[in-house]
């Protein structure tokens, strides 16, 4: 498929004025393919030529003003308008097209526990023309009008009110000026939740199947959408735009969620089916203020060009955490930020991939889908953080509301969005947009601590170029509770700094960054990084742990510290710990890297028996039921872990764990997971199982077993439904590759490393962006690392001219296991 380039889209963007399309979609027509009649009023400024992109399966007539056109023209994705005249036009495209598997487009989905069949589109970044043919490109923003055919007993939402109108026709509510990668359609007997808030119609939607899940949680959604809400209109100044406020959950979604406007789509493993814990539903909740964030951050003003994804993604991920701590009963969000997805942007921010948060290169579609990643979302929001900390937030969102003002219902780019700021403050804005938002890694503070008695100072050393304000936390023993740390002050200080900092009496721990409001790497002193040794769970407040727990992440990555010391910081006050999300991503990370990829394979079953032994005391310390949270965290981790069957298998025939909790639909497939790795279950016990559990999640966890069974025709069955039938939707192919590649089974699928460079590029160029990642992200050993899978994959990327998206994919996979080998070295 042709690419829009920046210069094209600028060039159209200067000669076209786009007012409106009309767009009737049929989803009667069969299982593979719909009709897709498209009519696009709009206006030439002068005389010229250019083009409207459609992907069709068949090209039925092309009309402009009533004249027919040759559908022959058209050129992969590119039908030309050649000899515009100046002035107003109408362009008419009717077409059938085809439903995608691959959560791109028009996504179509059977759900395999009733039969029923649902379909959503997903249009972003360059997916409209799978759809319906459209001039696509962000800054051509129109009215779309939009009436659909589709099965009686349906229901079709879309970005306005929809209508009934008899026959299985509904007709939604023309749309305000939004650009065309916004446009949504979700078509099938939904299960729906509706109410009205604020004089607006809210909705929650889900597949039938679903709806006892949906129900239980309904009045939880709801309450945090109104919550959301109400915030945003004590922040902005500019109402609501839209005319409804639905949010879909809707299957087999690729993202977390999409900013449709008025019609939000969500993974639907957000409809919870089975025991989460409360950091669970706070991602949730949080991914919900995020996407009404966008509402106004790339709905109402919309970037330019996609350079500027981070006016969309870093304002909602910011304006998501803030706003969820100050509206809703998840007043912690931070500190899930600072230990999930803060570590995401800082291991991306450190890859040859890297670039900066505001890029000025982006020059085609195809390079701005690959932006769309920690440091658009995660350093973007940090970025955000301290600009907030620095300007102060009034300045701030007098800036954000000017913003709205100028450009409402418009486009926007950097250079605007900074001129609304400077216009409500004496800082300068400028400067501080080309230090943090132009440049690209991240930088590292050291202190040094020098003097005697009660006489300290402190000198920080900053590699890097961006100026902070952090935060100095200086903790002292509690010689009243030992193992405890008080916090005796936090002193703000400018970095660079001019002069050293008085401290007065040596701290026994100075943290850097207390608070997490700036975006670094930190280090300790030596006789901090003791205290942080014995007393790190002794620190009172669990956004503090959140930056050691980062710090210590971070020396394992850069080779100063040794992943066995991560393990015994984790072994020794892991089982202290109270906040979810730290006990998550602490054991997170100490599994699926320090573990499986940062320790030798033969130091490997000692790590995994330390992890495992942990898991046990949490499960211990939790038997009184007062933390059902943690307790279901150390049960997951503890099956993940299990290096022998006896203790899950006899969970799994009991169908509980002693003390609870009761094995649910998730828990029992993590079980035969994990069976399926130790070679203790077979093929009967997981079609028995899925027998249990037909839905489409038990259809996941089938495919996932099958895969990791150690037997050399079932790992040839998986490799072929991944890489040669096609026939895999985009959650089945994940499912299968996460199940193919384990640590245990090593020799068993050493023959399919060198294959899944060749088999992989070959799959990415036929099947698209979607399944692309999957593959560089699922399929890729990672657990594989030595210099052969190094020097194969970098082979690949200079003689096998993969993909873009698998490419970058690549690219980050390899860095990672260079990395991997460089920790791994003594």
């Amino acid at each position: 498929m042709s690419v829009l380039t920046r210069d094209e889209a600028q060039s159209r963007a200067k000669l076209l004025d786009v007012h409106r399309y009309t767009i009737e979609l049929d989803l009667t027509t069969g299982d593979e393919t719909f009709g897709s009649t498209t009519v696009i009023r709009f206006t030439a400024r002068s005389a010229g030529d250019t083009f409207v992109e459609l992907r069709p399966m068949a090209l039925h007539s092309v009309t402009l003003d009533g004249e027919p056109l040759d559908p022959d023209t058209l050129d992969d994705n590119r039908l030309p308008l050649p000899g515009l005249t100046a002035g107003d036009h109408e362009l008419r495209v009717r077409a059938d097209m085809c439903y995608s598997t691959t959560g791109e487009g028009m996504h179509r989905f059977t759900d395999p526990t009733d039969g029923e069949t649902y379909l959503y589109t997903q249009l972003f970044m360059n997916d409209v023309q799978r759809v319906f043919a459209a001039f696509d490109q962000p800054d051509l923003k129109a009215v779309f009008e939009l009436t659909v055919k589709a099965p009686e007993t349906w229901t079709v939402l879309a970005n306005g009110i929809t209508e009934h109108l008899g026959d299985g026709r509904w007709q939604a509510a023309p749309t305000p000026l939004v650009s065309t990668y916004l446009v949504a359609v979700a078509a099938g007997p939904w299960h729906s939740v509706r109410t009205e808030h604020q004089g607006l119609p809210f909705g929650l939607h889900c597949r039938r199947s679903l709806a006892p899940h949906l129900d239980a949680d309904a009045d939880e959604l709801l309450e945090i959408t109104k919550q959301c809400y109400d915030r945003y209109h004590e922040k902005f100044e500019e109402p609501y735009p839209f005319d409804s406020y639905d949010q879909a959950f809707v299957p087999e979604f690729n993202a977390g969620a999409m900013e449709n406007p008025g019609l939000v789509t969500f993974r639907d493993e957000f409809v919870y089916r089975s025991a989460v814990t409360d950091t669970e539903r706070q991602t949730r909740a949080m991914v919900i203020a995020h996407e009404m964030a966008h509402m106004w951050f790339g709905d109402l003003v919309t970037l330019q060009w996609w350079d500027d994804i981070w006016l969309n993604e870093s304002f909602a991920e910011y304006m998501g955490y803030q706003t969820l701590t100050e509206a809703t009963r998840y007043t912690d969000t931070w500190t899930d930020f600072g230990v999930v997805r803060k570590a995401w942007g800082y291991d991306a921010d450190q890859r040859p991939s890297t670039h900066p948060v505001a890029p000025e290169n982006v020059d085609d579609t195809a390079s701005a889908l690959l932006n769309f990643d920690g440091i658009s979302y995660a350093k973007g929001a940090s970025a955000l953080r301290q600009l907030v900390t620095w300007l102060g937030e009034k300045d701030f969102l007098a800036g954000i509301n000017t913003h709205f003002a100028r450009h409402k219902f418009a486009n926007a780019t950097l250079a605007d969005f900074i001129d609304s700021l400077a216009a409500h403050t004496d800082r300068d804005v400028h400067a501080w947009a080309d230090a943090w938002l132009r440049t690209t890694g991240v930088d590292t503070l050291t202190p040094t601590l020098t003097g005697s008695n009660g006489d300290h100072t402190l000198t920080v050393d900053h590699h890097g170029s961006r100026p902070h304000r952090v935060a100095v936390g200086l903790y002292d023993l509690d010689l009243a509770d030992e193992g405890s740390l008080t916090l005796r002050e936090r002193i703000e200080v400018d970095i660079p700094q001019h002069t050293p900092q008085p401290l007065g009496k040596r701290p026994a721990l100075l943290l850097l960054n207390d608070g997490d409001l700036t975006y670094t790497k930190v280090r300790f002193d030596p006789a901090s990084f003791e205290t942080v040794r014995t007393s790190l769970s002794g620190l009172p407040d669990p956004l503090t742990r959140a930056v050691v727990w980062n710090a210590l992440r971070d020396a394992v990555r850069d080779g100063d510290l040794a992943p066995t010391a991560y393990l015994e910081a984790a072994r020794a006050h892991l089982p202290k710990e109270t906040d979810l999300a730290l006990v998550e991503g602490v054991l997170a990370f100490a599994s699926r890297q320090v573990a499986d990829r940062y320790v030798t394979p033969e130091q490997r079953p000692a790590a995994v028996a330390t992890l495992s032994a942990l898991c046990r005391d949490l499960i211990r310390r939790t038997e009184d039921g007062d933390h059902p949270g943690l307790r279901l965290i150390a049960v997951r981790h503890f099956i993940e872990g299990a290096a022998h069957p006896d203790t899950i298998a006899a969970w799994l025939a009991d169908g509980t764990v002693p003390g609870g909790p009761e094995l649910d639909p998730d828990l029992r497939w993590r079980v035969l997971a994990r069976l399926a790795v130790l070679g203790a279950t077979d093929d009967s016990a997981i079609a028995a199982e899925l027998e249990r559990d037909p839905s489409a999640t038990g259809r996941e966890g089938a495919a996932r077993c099958r895969a990791a069974l150690p037997d050399a025709d079932a790992k040839e069955r998986a490799w072929t439904a991944m890489f040669s039938t096609d026939s895999l939707s985009n959650y089945l192919f994940t499912a299968t590759a996460q199940g193919f590649w384990q640590p245990e089974q090593a020799d068993l699928v050493a023959a399919y490393v060198p294959r899944f460079y060749e088999d992989a590029v070959a799959v990415a160029a036929r099947r698209g962006p979607a399944i692309a990642d999957a593959a560089g992200r699922f399929a890729f050993p990672a657990h594989a690392v030595d210099p052969d899978t190094l020097r194969l994959g970098e082979h690949c990327l200079t003689h096998a001219d993969p993909t873009p998206a698998l490419r970058r994919k690549l690219i980050d996979q390899l860095d990672d296991l260079s990395r991997a080998l460089r920790v791994r070295k003594p």
